[in-house]
């Protein structure tokens, strides 16, 4: 054999790892040589099996001295569902039917999945047999192949069950890494990383340094086995080899002292209690090394907040996870975009962390390090849930309290404006620097990784990271290596620093160029002028996506120099990237500032004293005659020349908080390292602040001390002019809020304004930076009481005492660390003041909230939002209650104004009308301000009312706005903003009816040109800025488009305008979102799939075919509009038949609805190359509301996961349709499809083919599987044909049903869903119950008839019978504790009497004191509990609803005739819809004013005379007769009947009139209504029966009844008997 270097390295005593490249011959060799057995089995995947089995195989059959050695090979899937009980079994039914024997050796051969699982079977196989561990991954080798440890997984976690398991060798070929994914590369490195941390500072300081090097070892492929003899190694590989090595050795050595993991060994689980359990929720889209990295900086964050590991090694670690590609925390967009990331809650990952093998019982452990290289314990250490709780929160509360470390004494992170300056001025220089104090944050984290990536300087660290040493590159860049971009991030400093800097990069091949990029809000943020000086002075730069913002791409053609003129009112940033860049220009510079006022001179001034340090000497010219400095600035040609050491000053920036703490709670805070001499210009804070407001304020050169008044004594500032220190504004502004004494004389202000005035100046720039500073400070403001107003330049703020200031805001930082920073400071005084959003700190000063509690001593605890201010529309995923206003737009005349006060009141907010809002502000109609000032200084005021509305009303309001809203920018780009916030509804009706309307209107102005044309003009804008559409359909229509009439034979189950609107308000919002109540576990579930191309012929007859089924599948892809049914193949229908049909169903039914788009390969109709437009429909379902959205995970993950970024409140089914009939329910394809399904999908479809009986079986033991999982979600799993019939029975969520009405199946063997009902009744799965009415006299009772035509229609095995009993007694004792009791009616006179009997009454039964329907639960336990309802009311309640003129939008009176049993649910449900006066009338006023006192929150008036309303109130719009109808009569002298006068019918809009008497059909009442009435609606007793009946039913089936076939038996019993 040829020469073969190994490096060997010793563990438990032995020397079994040997590590080197191409190390296949030598592997089989020495096992061959030392492991002498009659078969030898290697067990692979078919990824690693591919590159390596052919090569070992022939070296084993060249190799093998025994005739009678076999050597075999298993090769399974590859992926982490291999590793389980199954796959452990496969393996080991291989072995035995291969008669493998003790003497047997495994070789593993692949990443840690192999290892794990092939050493598992090993440690077990004949009681356990020799194996070898060959690891192909870096993870595998540097982690999980070392040490002994064994393991699967199961539904529950991973790795629980297992064995220590030694191998006889471990070798570690790194030439293996040679065909590793880059990812899977980092994913090994982040466990190397690790390593070092917990042990080896010199290892780690290469690892930081060396990247580069690291990574280019593994992307070069060795030629000719180089680097099999040590002699043929390249640098490269020797370095990689040794950074394998060396982490392996240290594990190693730990293993050999620990090798049962009692203690020391656990530290090799840093990052790992966190890791993973975050790895538990986000597996497989994760991978371990990549959840371990973030757990590495989340529990290293834990460390920092118990005081033990400082913010420098924190920022070390975080860089060197960075250097190698790897996510450092849970925003990290490779994260944040996956749908499992919304399951990351605190609780969620506490909870996976209780199982924990390194917890002592409940006590969570987690490795704590105390320096880079070293732990705080030779072992984990206990650490309370509150600490990590606090460090996984998203949020933080500041306890209010006196600070407990004053009189406190601390220095500031350094200052991020001079560490910018610094990295940037010692990069370009010569020589060596070294940087102490340097800021560790994200900004300078940006900067350096930024002059990293242009070859510009080298760092390293020293004294432990606190000292950078900057290599400087004498100016000389190069462009970023494979034209990789340059990101940002926020940092607008390195941002607008580094458009010079790339100015400078020299040329290297032709057609290079810089790309500088950034994050969503960079993007917005302005760069234009300093483009604009550099392109005039000769500079190429490109604009790639907006003008005047990131991303740019940039020449590397060298600055020419000379004169420069720069518009410097903007940023003060601009001018010092020319200034630190002027230097090495090819000529010298005259720098000339235009554009009027200079921002931020102080920070100019910085920039140049910083520049003379470094060698270069800026000259500022002066007036000659008047000596006043000019903004003209002379820059010489030269090269800095790096100081030795340079010293960075603390940030004056942040320490106005922890001074501004001290100034509001009265205490003492000295901060060290900043005084009068600091070059910044905020640390004039506190001498121009703060001892104004009333502190007492002592200042050295080097030192700043203030004390503050006694709590609620600080000052108002009166007028103070910010300009020198803009950042700190925001530090004023919230002292401000509280300074509720008078200014001090000389700042007084003399306007008449009030004497708690502070007006700040001079900060217009503070619009610009990381968010419109002024905006968020006066919107969060205004959130705990404080009044301000915006200026040109500024903002006012009024004082008031902190005893008035609301309490339990939550504040939004707006992703800006000077926000969360100074509301913190408001939040030591004002109880629950949640700061959001609390890592944007990180930005300056990363460790703020440890430094707040272990520094200052004011207690901070962890909070986890309930609810996401910034998600609250379609834009993103949510799954919280939203309280953010809707916002109405669409034409005049679409009905904006119904809608939205339907709305309002659905939702119990409040209404606002642009309009009514814009005359009251103008005192003048808007048709007169048209007439006097002209449309565009309409729009003008239009859209300043509509900045106001959503400032001042953006939660709990429907706010509607004028039809031309869209016609300006600017107001649709306030509304494309908002919809990020919350939803933007466009109100869509036909243009025919809009022009009908708008003919008849005169309130507003005219047009001017024909509507048509400004619908056809607005309409794209419209959908440019809404994030719903809500179609006001107003009429039901044909295929031909003929209007039907809404009557009962046409259209019978019509909705009312009202359901539809609550559905689709409560949805979006998240209030109550229209979710399938039935996916709960436990439960079946079922949707009908409709195959219509027009579902609009089928209306009248929906409800018979959706009775009984959840949800209604609209099949999108059958969809064919009328124009094009002649056409035949694949077809695409228009997105409006699209919607005009949902909106049809939606008028129809409330179902939920699912969206499905199946192309010609899935078994649909939709084209297979027409993906674009299937997710332009699906977004059009999201826009609509639609509930559930059938997406195929066959798609393009980018396009799913756009969808999913957007999806709202719709919840997606992930599916996957294997028409074969090749997939098996016990293979592991199906499970890799069901984790793809899973990661995507909130619920996963997977349907296969059926061959015979046995799949069923297999299926369903499949589901029960999947289902253990703690992180199971719903499933829908059936074989499609006829043989697949039993799936579809045994399947219990969603399960798809066809119906005899419909044209056909949407898939072969598709049942009804009476079929399946029947079939789970023969099954044993449905048992047949019996349901009782209770009552008497009950003989004619409607109810049998009612229900047992529902059963029968459904399928179901149920009875219902009459019970007639003269008292509640033994009988129906016995009725109702029988074992096959399913439910019960109860009428009079027994709704009371019932009551003692049952275990729980619902709200509604109590308040009305009567009980109608018994439903019998099941406790946790199992037991019975006997619950009673009340239907009666909601009979009322829908009849109402369905009946009142739609003109109505709240009744305003109603009257109630009677005062019996039926009155107390009449009153309830009048009070439950809101009606304010609720007229009593009945002979016996005592009767009357019983129910009166038993409502005491309805406002119940007695009447004393029907048709005469107490003090000339209202006349009734609904009017209940609780009476019989023989006690009523039309004739005045009747004298034992009430008389029913034509005056009851009065109100103009006409109303409803409900009569409660059966009998007869027609009632003296409801003849007078039809005969007098006009617009009057009459409904009958036995329609309230139907009504209450219906929702009886759903309480004890969870069926919604068969309503169009119950109602026909009951209409056609009760006419033959009345």
């Amino acid at each position: 054999m040829a020469s073969i270097d190994v490096r060997k390295v010793s563990i438990l005593g032995k020397d079994s790892i040997h590590c080197g490249f191409h190390l296949i011959p030598y592997i089989v060799q020495t096992v061959l040589d030392t492991l002498p057995s009659s078969t030898y089995v290697l067990v692979t995947d078919t990824n690693v099996g591919n590159l390596h089995l052919p090569a070992f195989q022939a070296e084993f059959e060249s190799r093998k001295t025994s005739t009678n050695a076999r050597f075999l090979a298993y090769v399974i899937a590859p992926g982490e569902t291999s590793k389980s009980r199954e796959g452990k079994a496969e393996i080991e039914d291989f072995l035995l039917l291969n008669k493998c024997t003790r003497d047997t050796v495994i070789l593993a051969l692949g990443g840690g999945v192999i290892g794990d699982l092939v050493g598992f079977v090993a440690a077990t196989f004949m009681r356990g047999v020799r194996f070898v561990q060959i690891p192909t991954t870096l993870l595998a080798m540097v982690d999980s192949s070392v040490g002994g440890k064994t393991a699967i997984d199961t539904p529950h976690g991973k790795n629980l069950i297992g064995a220590f398991w030694q191998p006889e060798y471990i070798f570690i070929d790194a030439a293996f890494l040679e065909t590793l994914p880059a990812r899977e590369f980092s994913n090994g490195m982040a466990e190397v990383i690790k390593t070092a941390a917990i042990w080896d500072e010199d290892e780690f300081a290469a690892l930081e340094s060396r990247a580069a090097e690291i990574f280019a070892a593994i992307q070069t492929p060795s030629v000719n086995f180089a680097g099999r003899a040590e002699a043929t190694r390249s640098p490269a590989q020797q370095l990689l080899l040794s950074v394998i090595a060396g982490s392996i050795g240290v594990k190693a050595h730990i293993v050999t002292i620990d090798e049962r993991e009692t203690g020391l060994r656990n530290l090799v689980n840093f990052g790992h209690t966190i890791g993973h359990a975050i790895e538990a929720v986000l597996t497989p889209a994760m991978l371990h090394g990549e959840c371990v990295s973030v757990g590495m900086i989340l529990e290293a964050e834990v460390a920092r907040q118990l005081g033990v590991l400082s913010q420098v090694a924190v920022g070390r670690l975080t860089r060197c996870l960075k250097a190698y590609n790897l996510p450092v925390s849970l925003s990290d967009p490779r994260i944040a975009s996956l749908p499992a990331a919304s399951s990351l809650s605190v609780s969620k990952l506490l909870d996976i962390m209780r199982i924990d093998k390194k917890n002592s019982g409940p006590q969570k452990k987690i490795v704590i390090l105390s320096r880079i290289g070293a732990t705080y314990e030779p072992k984990a250490t206990v650490v309370a849930d509150k600490v990590i709780a606090k460090t996984l929160s998203e949020a933080v509360k500041v306890v209010p309290g006196t600070p407990s470390k004053s009189p406190i004494r601390m220095a500031t992170p350094g200052s991020k404006s001079i560490s910018n300056r610094a990295l940037l001025l010692a990069a370009l220089g010569t020589g060596t620097c070294r940087l102490r104090n340097l800021l560790h944050s994200d900004d300078t984290q940006v900067m350096m990784n930024a002059l990293v990536e242009l070859q510009g300087a080298k760092f390293d660290w020293e004294d432990g990271g606190e000292t950078l040493v900057v290599s400087g590159g004498a100016g000389a860049l190069s462009v970023p290596r494979d034209g990789k971009e340059i990101y940002l991030g926020n940092a607008g400093t390195a941002a607008r620093f580094l458009t010079t800097v790339c100015t400078l990069v020299q040329t290297q091949s032709p057609g290079q160029r810089t790309v500088i990029t950034g994050n969503a809000r960079m993007k917005q943020r302005p760069i234009g002028p300093l483009v604009d000086a550099l392109r005039a002075n000769g500079s190429s730069i490109e604009y790639l996506e907006s003008q005047g913002c990131l991303p740019l791409s940039i020449a590397p053609a060298g600055l020419k120099g000379a004169h420069i003129q720069l518009a410097a009112s903007v940023s003060s940033q601009y001018v010092s990237s020319i200034l630190l860049c002027a230097p090495y220009a090819a000529e010298p510079v005259t720098l000339e500032l235009t554009g009027g006022q200079v921002i931020s001179q102080p920070y100019i001034d910085m920039t140049i004293a910083m520049m003379k340090t470094f060698g270069i000497d800026v000259v500022r010219e002066k007036d000659a005659e008047t000596g006043r400095l000019l903004d003209v600035y002379r820059i010489p040609k030269g090269a800095y020349k790096n100081p030795t050491e340079y010293n960075i000053e603390s940030d004056a920036s942040s320490a106005t908080y922890p001074l501004a703490i001290a100034a509001i709670t009265g205490t003492t805070c000295t901060i060290t390292n900043i005084g009068s001499a600091s070059l910044q210009g905020d640390a004039r804070f506190a001498k121009e602040v703060l001892e104004p407001m009333g502190c007492k304020v002592v200042q050295t050169e080097t030192e700043t001390t203030v004390t503050g008044p006694p709590i609620g004594q600080l000052r108002a500032l009166g007028l103070v002019d910010m300009e020198p220190m803009t950042d700190a504004f925001l530090t004023a502004s919230v002292l401000a809020a509280v300074a509720t004494q008078p200014a001090l004389s000389e700042r007084t202000l003399t306007d008449g304004s009030r004497p708690t005035t502070t007006r700040i100046i001079g900060i217009a720039n503070q619009r610009v930076k990381e968010c419109n500073r002024i905006k968020a400070m006066i919107d969060e403001l205004a959130k705990f009481g404080v009044e301000t107003s915006e200026l040109d330049d500024g903002l006012e703020v009024y004082g008031k005492p902190i005893t008035e200031l609301r309490q339990g805001v939550s504040v939004h930082c707006y992703d800006d660390h000077r926000v969360a920073m100074a509301f913190s400071v408001l939040g030591s005084v004002i109880k629950d003041t949640i700061i959001e959003e609390k890592r944007c700190v990180e930005k300056t000063w990363p460790n703020w909230w440890d430094d707040l509690e272990n520094k200052i001593g004011l207690e901070v605890e962890g909070v986890e939002l309930s609810s996401l201010h910034d998600v609250a529309s379609a834009s993103r995923p949510i799954e919280e209650v939203s309280q953010a206003s809707v916002v109405l737009i669409g034409m005049r005349g679409s009905g904006k104004t119904f809608i939205g006060e339907l709305a309002a009141r659905t939702l119990g907010w409040q209404f606002v009308d642009a309009d009514a809002v814009f005359e009251d502000k103008h005192q003048i109609g808007v048709r007169e301000f048209v007439q006097k000032n002209g449309w565009p200084a309409f729009r003008a005021a239009e859209t300043e009312i509509l900045r106001e509305l959503l400032s001042q009303n953006g939660n709990g309001h429907v706010i509607s706005l004028g039809g031309g809203i869209v016609e300006t920018p600017a107001a649709r780009e306030l509304l494309k903003e908002y919809t990020k916030k919350g939803p933007v509804v466009h109100i869509v009706r036909e243009i025919d009816e809009v022009i009908s309307y708008l003919g008849e209107e005169t309130a507003r102005p005219a047009y001017g040109e024909p509507i048509i044309d400004v619908f056809k003009r607005r309409a794209p804008w419209f959908a440019e800025c809404c994030s719903y559409e809500f179609v006001n359909y107003t009429g039901v229509l044909t295929a031909s488009g003929s209007p039907v009439d809404n009557d009962s034979s046409t259209a019978p189950s019509l909705l009312s305008i009202r359901d539809e609107v609550s559905r689709f308000f409560n949805h979006i919002t998240g209030q109550r979102p229209n979710h399938a109540p039935n996916l709960a576990k436990g439960k079946r579930s079922y949707f009908l799939c409709l195959t219509y191309p027009d579902v609009t012929p089928a209306l009248p007859h929906v409800q018979e075919m959706t009775a009984g089924v959840d949800a209604i599948e609209l099949r999108v892809d059958l969809l064919r509009s009328p124009q094009d049914f002649d056409k035949l193949g694949p077809y695409i229908p228009p997105s409006t038949y699209v919607s005009n049909q949902i909106a049809a169903l939606r008028h129809t039914t409330n179902l939920p609805l699912i969206f499905t788009v199946r192309t010609v390969s899935q078994g649909g109709q939709f084209p297979d190359n027409a993906e674009k437009e299937a997710f332009e429909l699906f977004l059009t379902a999201v826009r609509l509301g639609v509930e559930y959205i059938d997406i195929e995970i066959s798609w393009s993950e980018k396009n799913i996961q756009d969808l999913l970024s957007r999806k709202g409140h719709s919840k997606i089914i992930a599916s996957w349709h294997d028409w074969s009939g090749n997939m098996h329910w016990d293979g592991k394809p199906v499970e890799a499809k069901y984790r793809l399904a899973h990661a995507f999908g909130d619920i996963v479809k997977l349907v296969g083919k059926a061959n015979g009986l046995e799949d069923n079986f297999a299926l369903h033991n499949f589901v029960r599987r999947m289902q253990a999982a703690p992180d199971a979600k719903p499933i829908i799993a059936i074989n499609m044909g006829v043989e697949g019939q039993m799936s579809r029975i045994l399947n219990s969520t969603f399960s798809p049903v066809t119906h005899p009405l419909l044209p056909s199946k949407a898939a072969p063997g598709q049942l009804s869903f009476a079929q399946i009902q029947t079939a789970l009744h023969l099954l044993g799965q449905l048992p047949a119950k019996r349901f009782y009415l209770f009552g008497t006299p009950i003989a004619h009772s409607m109810s049998p008839t009612l229900h047992n035509a529902a059963f029968e229609a459904l399928g179901l095995p149920h009875k219902y019978e009459l019970l007639e009993t003269a008292t509640v007694g033994e009988e129906i004792k016995a009725a109702i504790t029988s074992p096959d009791f399913g439910g019960a009616s109860v009428t009079i006179p027994f709704k009371r009497d019932i009551m003692p009997l049952l275990d729980a009454l619902s709200p509604d039964a109590e308040a009305i004191g009567a009980v109608n329907t018994v439903i019998p639960q099941r406790r946790e336990d199992g037991s019975l509990l006997l619950y009673g309802e009340n239907t009666d009311w909601r009979g009322i309640t829908q009849s109402i609803k369905r009946s009142l003129p739609q003109s109505i939008l709240t009744p305003e009176a109603a009257l109630i005739i009677g005062a019996g049993g039926t009155s107390r649910a009449a009153i309830y449900a009048l009070w439950k819809l809101g009606v304010p006066t609720i007229y009593l009338f009945n002979r016996t006023r005592a009767s009357a004013e019983t129910l009166v006192d038993a409502f005491p929150e309805a406002k119940v008036k007695l009447v004393d005379e029907l048709g005469a309303w107490p003090n000339s109130g209202p006349a009734p719009t609904v009017i209940i007769s609780t009476v019989p109808a023989s006690a009523t009569s039309l004739d005045r002298f009747a004298t034992d009947a009430l008389y029913l006068p034509r005056t009851l019918f009065a109100a103009q809009t006409g109303g409803v009139v409900i009569d409660m008497a059966y009998k007869p059909a027609e009632t003296p009442l409801l003849s007078l209504a039809e005969n007098v009435g006009k617009h009057w609606r009459t409904v009958k007793g036995v329609e309230v029966l139907l009504e209450q009946g219906y929702h009886q039913f759903h309480l004890w089936t969870g069926r919604h009844c068969p309503k169009g076939v119950v109602s026909e038996r009951v209409w056609k019993v009760y006419s033959l008997s009345a």
